[in-house]
C-alpha cells in the first residue's frame, strides 16, 4: 500500500505532517532536544531498528530540521544536530508534553517541564506574538494570500474554532 504524500496539499498542518508526522520523527526530535546526536544513541534510547532509524535520520536531515556532520573518519561516522527549523519545532514539542501530560498520563507525570531558574513547573501554552493573549480558543482560520480559489471558499463559511 503507498503511503500519500501531504507535500503539495496547501494546508500548513499537512504540510508539517508530510515532514515530522512520523511518530520515529518527533521522538528522534524529542531526543536531540534532550542532547543525543548520534547514530548509536537514538538506537539505544528508542529501541528502534537501524533501518528505519537510518531512514528517518535522512528524512529529517532532508527536511532541514537535522544537519549531519561528520565526527569520525576510520571508520566514518556522523552526527546529528539540530538546525534552526529543527529548534523552531521545541515550542511545539514542549506543547505535546503538556497535553500529554495533562489527557495521557493518568499515572502522574513520568516528565515534567521546570523553568530552569526556579525550579518551578512550567505550563506551556501557545500565545499570538501580537498580544501575547493565549490561543487555547476563540481563533478564526481565514485563507492566506496564496490560498486557492476552492480553499478561499471553504474559509469563508467557517466561523471561530
Amino acid at each position: 500500500m503507498q503511503r500519500t504524500s501531504f507535500g503539495q496539499m496547501p494546508c500548513p498542518v499537512a504540510r508539517s505532517l508530510e515532514r515530522i508526522g512520523e511518530w520515529w520523527s518527533i521522538l528522534i526530535l524529542r531526543d536531540a532536544f534532550y542532547g543525543l546526536t548520534r547514530f548509536d544513541q537514538f538506537e539505544q534510547s528508542l529501541g528502534i531498528a537501524p533501518n528505519m532509524l537510518t531512514r528517518r535520520l535522512k528524512a529529517l536531515c532532508e527536511a532541514g530540521l537535522l544537519e549531519r556532520r561528520p565526527y569520525q573518519d576510520r571508520p566514518p561516522r556522523y552526527e546529528y544536530l539540530l538546525t534552526e527549523k529543527g529548534r523552531d519545532f521545541r515550542p511545539v514539542l514542549w506543547t505535546l508534553f503538556a497535553w500529554g501530560n495533562r489527557h495521557l498520563a493518568p499515572e502522574g507525570e513520568s516528565v515534567t517541564l521546570v523553568d530552569p531558574e526556579s525550579g518551578l513547573p512550567i505550563d506551556p501554552v501557545v500565545v499570538n506574538r501580537h498580544t501575547g493573549r493565549p490561543l487555547a480558543e476563540g481563533v478564526r482560520v481565514v485563507a492566506g494570500p496564496a490560498a486557492c480559489e476552492s480553499l478561499r471558499r471553504r474559509f469563508e463559511r467557517r466561523t471561530t474554532i
